[in-house]
């Protein structure tokens, strides 16, 4: 017990001698400092293992740290450079991706799905468990890029979410394609249109892209995203040359106390899989993340590489749900928050939430990874950490200092 508490003193050591001293654009030096010592608290506290935390003003990086620990059992260091599984970070790849294609012509946000995929289109609506009705109204892609199509996720409760589940809808060793016909034989949980309900319709947004470009999703997205934005660390997998840099999954035991619930070294993201999820299926580093962030920031441009128009990422970044639905929720109300193309969208001021500015975008992943852009402020802010389920932990304690940090 002894030597494991010598090693974890050890790796928080050299994660603190290898935190960048970067000079801070647009900070105040003091006040950003307290971003750093916050991290280390809540590692000193085991409130958290370990994270690394990225914060970049006017396309500079101004905090690059890594802190505490990538696995609390060997003690392994968290580094710079550990790659994490981002999860739902995927999803505003995905829609990058397919924004790519309508500005090629290939299709439009208001066509629809079944013209690309034609086994959802004569989906049935859940009412209940013997009397389903059929659609009427027609899923578009635009509903699928902001979670309108009525699709659902098999981890929310309910009858539709069952159906999810006993089917493995998002079974890791099944592909897209097999995915469409799993999902062709469940119900919709609601109208496509009428209701915001997160779901898998990022992942058949992945489906699309194979047909309409007829290759596979991962090799679009990696010639076609990664490569020109040099994101060499951002992949379905991690391959066997980079296996020791993946962080372990934490959670927490009985009472409390934090524990290993799936070791880097054995995950199943060592492996190449089958389901090349859009929705949830990257793993990648915070500077991978930088890049395709300040990309988006930039309106679509990064070193001399342009993805996508300006007038496109505004309107993916921008509310895209219509006036009957206010607000976005995942088993909560979250007053103020809209949906774009793969990001919530501040609309307002509310009490939900850490702070934040309107007009700030982002989106987090199920491990408690997370990013948030405020383009008045011309910020980037990445958090990660590899814990489940979801907490909020770094966005509420950090989001009001880093803001309180910003220099004119």
């Amino acid at each position: 017990m002894k030597q494991l508490s010598h090693r974890i003193y050890i790796a928080l050591l050299l994660s603190s001698l290898a935190t960048a001293h970067a000079t801070p654009v647009g900070f105040d030096a003091d006040k950003l400092a307290t971003v750093s010592s916050k991290v280390q608290s809540l590692v000193d506290q085991q409130t958290i293992a370990g994270a690394v935390v990225l914060i970049a003003r006017n396309g500079k990086v101004a905090l690059h740290e890594a802190r505490g620990v990538c696995d609390i059992k060997s003690g392994a260091p968290m580094k710079k450079d550990t790659i994490f599984r981002i999860y739902s970070m995927t999803k505003p790849i995905t829609t990058t991706a397919v924004m790519m294609l309508v500005e090629e012509g290939k299709l439009s946000p208001s066509d629809p799905v079944s013209k690309y995929i034609p086994e959802l289109k004569n989906l049935k609506v859940y009412t209940s468990k013997d009397n389903d009705k059929k659609a009427t109204k027609t899923m578009t892609v635009s509903d699928l890029m902001r979670h309108t199509s009525g699709l659902s996720y098999g981890f929310t409760g309910g009858p539709i979410a069952k159906l999810y589940r006993e089917k493995r809808v998002l079974d890791r060793n099944s592909s897209l394609k097999q995915m469409i016909d799993k999902l062709s034989t469940i119900p919709l949980q609601a109208e496509p249109g009428s209701s915001w309900v997160y779901s898998v319709s990022i992942d058949v947004l992945g489906r699309l892209v194979e047909v309409v470009t007829k290759k596979p999703f991962s090799e679009f997205v990696h010639d076609r995203i990664f490569v020109p934005l040099g994101m060499k660390d951002t992949g379905f997998y991690v391959p066997k040359n980079k296996s020791q840099r993946l962080a372990s999954q934490h959670s927490r035991n009985a009472s409390g106390k934090l524990r290993v619930s799936e070791p880097g070294a054995s995950s199943p993201f060592q492996k190449k899989p089958v389901h090349e999820s859009g929705g949830g299926g990257l793993c990648s580093t915070a500077n991978d993340y930088f890049r395709f962030c300040q990309m988006i920031l930039n309106g679509g441009e990064l070193d001399g590489v342009r993805l996508l128009k300006a007038e496109t990422v505004a309107m993916m970044t921008t509310n895209q749900l219509p006036a009957s639905i206010p607000n976005i929720g995942i088993g909560d109300n979250r007053k103020g928050i809209g949906f774009g193309y793969g990001f919530a969208v501040r609309k307002m001021e509310s009490d939900w939430g850490f702070g934040g500015r309107v007009g700030e975008f982002g989106w987090g992943g199920a491990a408690s990874t997370h990013f948030w852009i405020s383009p008045k402020d011309r910020l980037i802010v990445i958090t990660l950490r590899n814990f489940m389920p979801y907490e909020w932990t770094l966005e509420k304690e950090l989001k009001r200092l880093i803001y309180e940090s910003l220099e004119e």
